[in-house]
């Protein structure tokens, strides 16, 4: 940490007062990820636009986010972390009230690119500041009381947006994070104040690089949003936009090679831990986000499961983490680090492999409690790998070091999703015609249905077409274990790359090895 910056560690109350600050900070931030997604039919009616045209509300505030992430690191070092911080959740608040007074989509749209352009620095400060103020002893429990803070809120984020839009309005989805932004407002002002990091002025701004980063981003983003609806590659506007992310994002990798002053500074991936770490966080949450978002689809679109009561099945996997922060911290004292990691994967492994038994007769309790399974991976998860991740990296680098790090974790986690729907659609089909190629008059199965349809007077068209939906959905079912399959592997495998992590080592807080 540099001179003039208030190094003891917060105590007591406040160190709690702060701990509360920051958390609801990166909760803000994750669940305005999410709490928009069950509302979009609403907002779509309410402001007189297709669903399909409702879906960029979603888009744009995931491109500004995206693109805002990386940029932290180079925004701390010219105006101070404290004040990114404090201006950061100001303008977040303001966007927020401006969303929810939206009359228009096209103001609804434009205000969400906004908000998640400046919502960017929450996340990797939010997390940066509680590692530097808590003491020593006590920087495992502020990972793990972040990692709980940052995995409950994806997941309460559609229970809370369905509650609200179907019990007062949509704009309040978004209003309601105008007192919580206040609040975190005058803690930070108050507690952080004197902590300012310091300024390190270049003499040219990176213009080039943040360029080349939007086009990359944004184009990249728009791709994963609406590939599946344009039909991928047989769209010329996905395939263009593909290959303007792919050159940008070449450019953009050797241009900040090149400069003394990047916006991304990609010679951090010098260091060992970090570059695994990153590489390790980016795959497996590119996997963990692509089960997170294809279930409650398929409980709603084959299952006949309401929004609400789907992310109330899956919200289960929150309970662990949220009720077992302290003891996690005690197992990471404890416990070698890259040891939690691989039992994470292994449970997370374990987990998918039970999914990919499912049948059409699951049950909701056993989908709540196979969630609930799920959480033990995720308690043992986030928090050490970030902990051995920045084990070597100074307190100078740790902002620009989580705006990388969360970038790339985001970013899988959009790659993710988009994977999971397409596979899942287009494996369904797969399934689907194997399926009705084996419904025939020869087939005893395919008799006996049509006999006992029969005694209900269901015969012809109807019969086919109630035949047909019982394909589907079993189809869909079975391309929905294929990709729990799979992914229950590539958990398996990613357990080799913790062991390529080195020990952690105390370093002086000037120096470390990027």
């Amino acid at each position: 940490m540099g001179e003039g910056m208030d190094e003891q560690p917060l105590k007591g109350f406040f160190l709690f007062l702060g701990a509360v600050a920051l958390s609801l900070c990166t909760f803000m931030q994750v669940l305005d990820y999410s709490i928009a997604n069950v509302s979009i039919p609403y907002i779509a009616g309410d402001l007189a636009v297709s669903v399909n045209d409702g879906t960029w509300v979603i888009t744009m505030f995931a491109v500004g986010n995206a693109i805002a992430l990386p940029l932290t690191g180079w925004l701390t070092r010219h105006f101070g972390s404290i004040k990114v911080m404090v201006t950061s959740v100001a303008l977040f608040t303001i966007t927020s009230w401006l969303c929810g007074m939206s009359v228009t989509i096209n103001m609804l749209v434009i205000m969400r690119f906004i908000q998640g352009f400046v919502a960017g620095p929450l996340i990797p400060l939010s997390l940066s500041l509680m590692i530097m103020t808590f003491p020593k002893e006590k920087k495992n429990l502020a990972l793990a009381l972040w990692n709980m803070v940052a995995v409950v809120g994806p997941i309460a984020g559609p229970i809370l947006g369905g509650w609200i839009t179907f019990n007062y309005s949509w704009p309040w989805i978004f209003f309601i994070n105008i007192p919580v932004g206040i609040f975190c407002i005058m803690i930070i002002r108050f507690l952080y104040k004197s902590r300012e990091t310091p300024k390190i002025k270049t003499s040219k701004i990176d213009g080039m690089g943040i360029l080349l980063l939007a086009f990359a981003v944004s184009t990249l983003q728009i791709v994963l949003d609406q590939g599946q609806q344009l039909d991928w590659w047989r769209s010329n506007v996905i395939i263009t936009l593909t290959v303007i992310s792919v050159v940008s994002f070449t450019f953009l990798f050797i241009w900040e090679l090149t400069h003394k002053a990047p916006i991304i500074d990609f010679r951090m991936f010098k260091n060992r831990n970090f570059a695994i770490g990153t590489l390790v966080t980016a795959l497996s949450y590119m996997i963990l986000f692509g089960v997170i978002v294809i279930t409650p689809l398929w409980l709603q679109e084959q299952m006949g499961y309401t929004a609400q009561v789907a992310g109330l099945a899956v919200s289960t996997m929150g309970l662990l983490p949220f009720f077992t922060v302290i003891l996690v911290a005690k197992l990471m004292d404890k416990v070698s680090l890259k040891w939690l990691v691989a039992l994470s994967f292994i449970s997370y492994g374990a987990v998918l492999f039970y999914y990919s038994t499912f049948t059409t007769a699951v049950s909701y309790e056993v989908i709540a409690l196979s969630r609930l399974f799920l959480g033990i991976g995720i308690c043992i998860w986030i928090a050490p790998l970030t902990a051995i991740t920045f084990a070597n990296v100074s307190h100078e680098k740790l902002n620009m070091g989580t705006g990388i790090f969360h970038f790339f974790r985001i970013l899988m986690g959009g790659i993710g999703a988009s994977i999971f729907v397409t596979f899942w659609e287009r494996r369904g089909t797969f399934h689907h015609s194997n399926l009705v190629d084996s419904i025939n008059p020869y087939n005893p199965s395919s008799k006996e249905l049509f006999s006992d349809l029969s005694r209900y007077k269901i015969v012809g068209k109807k019969a086919l077409t109630i035949v047909d939906n019982l394909a589907w959905n079993q189809a869909m079912l079975l391309s929905l274990n294929d990709l729990f399959w799979v992914g229950g592997w590539i958990f398996i495998g990613l357990i080799a790359l913790t062991f390529l992590f080195k020990k952690r080592k105390r370093i002086k807080e000037s120096s470390a090895e990027v």
